[in-house]
């Protein structure tokens, strides 16, 4: 059975159900069902437990990996003292009527069905980034966003930061003068026994305890492939690769500290340059540029042949240019171009490290503790469904004028894209 017919058939076993008492109304902790225990929905499942263990409790947890799924439960236990209930399906996980919210870290081609039919069981929602996998099944989410009245929060975490808050302030002050250019950049680099987004395969493995099945979804029909279930950012299938892994954190970035919301065009190109000896689809090595109608540039480049430039966006002004490196270090300054004021060049540069004047170290952890703050105490949450769609629009633009080896057109008041 595929994944939408799970989600319509469960839309179905609660339709009529009584309305649920949330944790908000009650006093009590924000009772969490958290699907997808791998690299990261693994490692911020304790990051949630640790932020915010006054507020909320890990009730439930879901997984098609089961020796990932016990060995996950046992952290919970570790680190929380009450065991969570453990589930391969997800969508019997959502059938309980005590989990007031559910965090989705499944791979991207499975977000719209989660998040819709989380939303349909009366579940406020944190999903990764992407929202979504394709433009369409965005708009999809927001219209079952708007139904629940549910909170819903995406996961692009700079929405959190100190540092980028920052970073909005001093652009917003005018020190940088006229901006009409921006770069953004990540790259990366590792052994040639360790390929980009080549995960460790456990050796443990296998059919009888990895429910491939579960993990397809909605995609397309494939025999049971380990690379795919565990290294699934390498194929279009599940991924829009860089793109919607890498780039909508680094374009969202740019929009929350200059006011924007969308692009009117894309250009893209790219491909495998340097992983050239597996079957991986999505290019390793990507160029994009991003034009917006009020006289604005983006330049992105992402490259996993090189780590020395690290990541970061700079924002480069008429009278200075502000970079924000590696998620830690913010620094301003002056333009000295010949001519300037001197009230211009004599500006101070300014430099500010996260973790020193922000205590900041992973603006995860503020990402995951807001989500839990807004359904516990009523908080605005930094990132929702809207913000995060507009997000993810970017880099499924960008994939778009990739594969298609054609100029995108985004029309933002109709909802749609054409080629040029």
């Amino acid at each position: 059975m595929s994944t939408s017919m799970s989600r319509r058939a469960f839309a179905a076993s609660v339709a009529g159900a009584p309305a649920l008492l949330s944790a908000q109304a009650t006093g009590s902790k924000v009772q969490l069902g958290w699907v997808g225990l791998g690299n990261r929905g693994g490692r911020h499942i304790r990051t949630m437990m640790k932020v915010a263990k006054d507020d909320a409790t890990i009730k439930a947890i879901c997984d098609t990996f089961s020796p990932r799924l016990a060995k996950t439960k046992d952290d919970v236990i570790s680190d929380q003292g009450t065991a969570p209930e453990t589930y391969n399906d997800y969508y019997k996980m959502l059938a309980d009527s005590e989990i007031d919210a559910v965090v989705i870290m499944t791979p991207e081609h499975l977000h719209r069905d989660m998040a819709i039919a989380a939303l349909e069981a009366g579940k406020h929602v944190y999903c990764e980034k992407p929202l979504s996998h394709t433009i369409e099944e965005g708009f999809e989410i927001l219209k079952a966003v708007e139904a629940s009245g549910k909170l819903f929060q995406v996961g692009t975490q700079r929405r959190s930061s100190r540092l980028y808050a920052k970073a909005k302030e001093i652009y917003e002050s005018g020190v940088l003068g006229k901006v009409v250019y921006a770069r953004a950049f990540w790259y990366r680099n590792s052994a040639l026994t360790s390929p980009a987004w080549r995960y460790t395969i456990p050796a443990d493995s296998e059919p009888d305890n990895t429910d491939y099945q579960k993990f397809l979804g909605p995609a397309r029909a494939t025999a049971f492939n380990k690379q795919r279930y565990f290294q699934w950012r390498l194929y279009w299938d599940y991924s829009g690769g860089i793109s919607t892994d890498l780039l909508v954190h680094q374009t969202d970035a740019i929009h929350m500290i200059t006011g924007r919301h969308y692009c009117d065009s894309v250009v893209c190109n790219g491909g495998i340059h340097y992983w050239t000896q597996d079957d991986r689809e999505v290019p390793d090595t990507v160029t994009a540029g991003f034009e917006y109608d009020d006289h604005f540039h983006i330049n992105y480049s992402a490259a996993f042949s090189t780590s020395h430039y690290g990541y970061g966006e700079q924002l480069c002004g008429s009278e200075g240019v502000m970079e924000i490196m590696n998620l830690r270090y913010l620094n301003v300054y002056p333009e000295k171009a010949r001519g300037l004021p001197e009230s211009v060049v004599s500006r101070p540069e300014m430099h500010f490290d996260a973790r020193r004047d922000f205590n900041e170290s992973n603006s995860t952890n503020d990402h995951l503790k807001n989500f839990i703050d807004a359904i516990a105490h009523g908080a605005e949450l930094n990132c929702p469904a809207q913000l995060g769609h507009e997000a993810a629009v970017t880099g499924h633009l960008a994939t778009l004028a990739l594969r298609s080896n054609k100029k995108v057109y985004w029309n933002q008041g109709e909802g749609t894209y054409h080629f040029g």
